[in-house]
């Protein structure tokens, strides 16, 4: 058969992988599948209104297409094993056939043939799989890619641009590093900043929170801007000290998007030092607050409060409630992680804040749930008397699920010991391999024999029912 020609064939592949933004070999290997694919329908045609399509699914695993660069053209090739009488034409050739033009052959090889239909024959429907076939791949190719990209990335934090809007969301471009090419990525509204101005072609730093592998016409990687993830990039790049190891951020609460307009956004970082000359506060601070001020510029004013971490609960409790002034803080129930601190009354809504924030944030820094009691009004013996009702209610409720849990373990146990046995008398075929060549009959009698070996006679049987009479 002769070469098709796809004139132009060259700059199409050239154009698509610019478009794209895919390597050349990949549009190439995407255009020989579909191609490959347009073969099929082609074939499966020649069937319709005919007879019953005579092809299973690996019916074509022995085609390929060859593409011709040179010559702007392609041809489908298929690879037949040579045998004495044949059975299937597409998949073998008559050793006879071959010999005409091979007098080396023999059955058993594997010749590969040009079976490659004429241009006028291959049909409109064929020509728009292969064209499907191809858009399918490209974006099949380009989701690889993305994945593999950005999957595995170091650096999460990423500079991504405004394209446009699509309804609640921002469609940004972002790229994995220097030289890559830009890929589109999805901002939703759950994870933009109530102070950013999304104007086109702003840019802004963004923390690559998902890289979806569910295929989807849109993009498939997710960014954030709410993510505490974010906070802790940006004082690692404005703090030399979190460079060098000497001082670390131990805990981030973040509440970029409060549930009221009348709340800003707000954060919390507990920092630790690892020298003790070393200032962790004031290193994230800076000199009159150049560093935090770099931070809070970029997550467009936000307030950010940074606390020091301590191994002692009650202290980093009363550090985490900052900027209000603690008086004590009481570990009223450790196990539970229950506290009451008590402030002066004039600092009781600082330690609160807005709408409850500022305890919300202190409780999800350190893990403790936090109640702020007013010191003046604090009545000991009746707040443990709750507290002991509390912790009676939870160990009670404790102890319910863990007799739940032993009465499912045990229930489990049965189940296994009452399948062990049936398996034993009602063997499944891989049981049966394991005993070879003995039946599930021969099995059971066998048991049945180590168990009781005595031989029941009538006699004896008769001796039975006068002993019981």
């Amino acid at each position: 058969m002769a070469l098709v020609l796809l004139p132009g064939l060259s700059n199409l592949i050239e154009d698509i992988s610019e478009e794209k933004k895919l390597p050349p070999q990949v549009v190439e290997a995407a255009l020989r599948e579909a191609l490959l694919k347009g073969y099929e329908r082609y074939r499966r045609t020649l069937y319709l209104g005919v007879g019953e399509d005579p092809f299973d699914e690996e019916y074509f695993s022995n085609f390929d297409v060859a593409l011709d660069l040179d010559e702007e053209g392609y041809r489908v090739l298929a690879s037949k094993i040579i045998v004495d009488e044949v059975e299937s034409e597409d998949h073998q050739i008559a050793l006879a056939e071959v010999m005409q033009v091979a007098d080396d052959a023999q059955s058993g090889d594997t010749v590969v043939l040009d079976v490659t239909p004429e241009k006028e024959d291959f049909g409109r429907m064929a020509a728009a799989t292969t064209k499907q076939v191809l858009a399918q791949k490209l974006r099949d190719q380009q989701r690889r890619m993305i994945q593999e990209e950005f999957a595995d990335l170091e650096d999460p934090v990423l500079t991504a641009r405004v394209i446009r809007f699509e309804r609640q969301s921002v469609i940004m471009a972002v790229s994995s590093g220097l030289g890559r090419p830009e890929v589109e990525a999805e901002l939703p509204r759950r994870d933009q900043l109530p102070n950013d101005n999304y104007r086109a072609n702003a840019t802004f730093k963004v923390f690559l929170k998902e890289v979806s592998e569910v295929p989807r016409r849109g993009p498939q990687l997710f960014v954030s801007r709410a993510n505490a993830g974010l906070v802790v990039y940006l004082f690692e790049n404005e703090v030399p000290e979190i460079q060098e190891g000497s001082v670390r951020i131990v805990a981030v609460a973040r509440e970029a998007n409060p549930p009221s307009r009348s709340v800003g956004p707000r954060t919390k970082v507990a920092v630790d030092s690892i020298e003790r000359e070393v200032d962790p506060v004031g290193a994230c601070i800076g000199a009159r607050g150049s560093r935090i001020q770099q931070v809070v510029n970029e997550l467009r004013g936000e307030k950010i409060d940074v606390i020091r971490w301590s191994s002692d609960p009650g202290q980093y409790i009363a550090n985490s409630l900052s900027p209000a002034r603690v008086d004590v803080v009481r570990l009223v129930d450790p196990v539970g992680q229950h506290a009451h601190v008590l402030v002066p009354p004039d600092q009781l809504s600082l330690a609160i804040g807005r709408e409850g924030q500022n305890v919300r944030l202190a409780a999800r820094l350190t893990g403790w749930k936090i109640d702020i009691k007013n010191a003046s009004e604090y009545d000991q013996a009746s707040e443990d008397a709750v507290v002991a009702e509390l912790i009676a209610q939870r160990e009670q409720e404790e102890a319910l699920q863990r007799e739940a849990e032993e009465r499912l373990a045990a229930e489990q146990a049965a189940r296994a010991e009452e399948d062990a046995r049936l398996r034993e008398l009602y063997p499944l075929p891989e049981d049966e391999e394991e005993y070879g060549d003995e039946t599930a009959e021969d099995v059971v009698m066998s048991e049945g024999e180590a168990a009781d070996t005595s031989e029941v006679t009538p006699e004896s049987s008769e001796s039975a029912e006068d002993g019981a009479r």
